[in-house]
């Protein structure tokens, strides 16, 4: 394909090739963005070390033998391999917040994104008030670095089961320079959630748990084959880590404490597999019904051991 670098001269050429190519081959968007052109603009942009919010400018300038080369090796990665372009890039963004990804880590999307935005208004009454919460199965990082931006005076704590999600996450706590208030914990839910004091006990607790179901996985998108399976796959119906977290987190909220969770599209395998429980389904802008809401004492009335 050499001749493409001798054919396509400016920025403008690359977007269209680029567009046009993943248009063709039927590119999945889940990561990131949701179209063609943000992620030709994204990852052309990267290629060549523009600001992401400065296309216009640049859009006609004509790319050096290099660059083409280099643009093209992307876009390429992105169309035959379906890596996702969070990955070629290693960023991914929440809203104004961008991390550091690879391939240890699920690339960050939640909707507590846009909650936290708010404070998790009008859940959370007074968020100068939480001084203790947990983000539960972090992964990356992303949600307790917003958390910890949204609750100034809470001591977090990020919990994961894997030691290399954690791996990155500790990159991400210290680009942001937030080392001394949140703490990475490497625990199978709330196992290892414990001080000299006992269990660790928190105002919040929230969770964007692994929540694929088995017959789903098998038709996922190529995309998601890139990110680790354990942060996705979680049993024939997609709540086995939610069991988990519902049998304890009673123990680690104070009497106050609340536990929100996020499910995704499984509002009704949730509703399903405990029909007798008052979940509280919180909306965000982007999405209904894909967190629930639980306080200490729901969750004593209906998983107490």
């Amino acid at each position: 394909m050499s001749h493409i670098t001798d054919e396509l001269i400016t920025i403008r050429d690359w977007l269209r090739w680029a567009v046009s190519h993943f248009e063709k081959t039927g590119l999945f968007y889940g990561h990131g963005c949701d179209n063609a052109w943000d992620e030709a603009v994204w990852l052309v942009l990267h290629a060549l070390h523009l600001p992401l919010d400065r296309l216009e400018p640049f859009i006609d300038a004509r790319l050096t033998v290099a660059e083409r080369k280099t643009v093209l090796a992307l876009l390429q990665a992105r169309i035959e391999k379906r890596i996702p372009t969070a990955y070629l890039t290693h960023e991914a963004w929440l809203g104004d917040y961008k991390f550091y990804v690879d391939e240890r880590v699920i690339v960050p999307r939640s909707y507590f994104a846009e909650l936290l935005r708010e404070g998790l208004a009008p859940w959370v009454e007074d968020p100068a008030g939480i001084s203790a919460a947990l983000d539960l199965c972090s992964g990356s990082g992303c949600l307790a670095i917003l958390m910890a931006h949204t609750f100034p005076n809470a001591a977090i704590d990020a919990a994961d089961l894997s030691g290399d999600a954690l791996a990155v996450a500790a990159r991400n706590v210290a680009d942001y320079g937030l080392e001394t208030q949140i703490e990475l914990i490497q625990s199978d839910v709330f196992a290892k959630l414990e001080d000299e004091h006992g269990k660790r006990i928190y105002d919040l607790i929230i969770s964007n748990p692994p929540y694929v179901t088995e017959e789903a996985m098998s038709v996922i998108p190529d995309e998601y084959r890139h990110e680790p399976p354990i942060s996705l796959v979680s049993g024939s119906d997609g709540l086995d880590v939610v069991r988990k977290i519902l049998a304890g987190a009673a123990d680690h909220l104070t009497d106050d404490g609340l536990l929100l969770v996020e499910v995704g599209h499984n509002a009704d395998l949730v509703e399903e597999a405990w029909p007798h429980v008052p979940f509280t389904w919180v909306d965000a802008p982007s999405g209904e019904s894909k967190i629930f809401l639980l306080s200490r004492h729901d969750l004593l009335d209906h998983f107490s051991k």
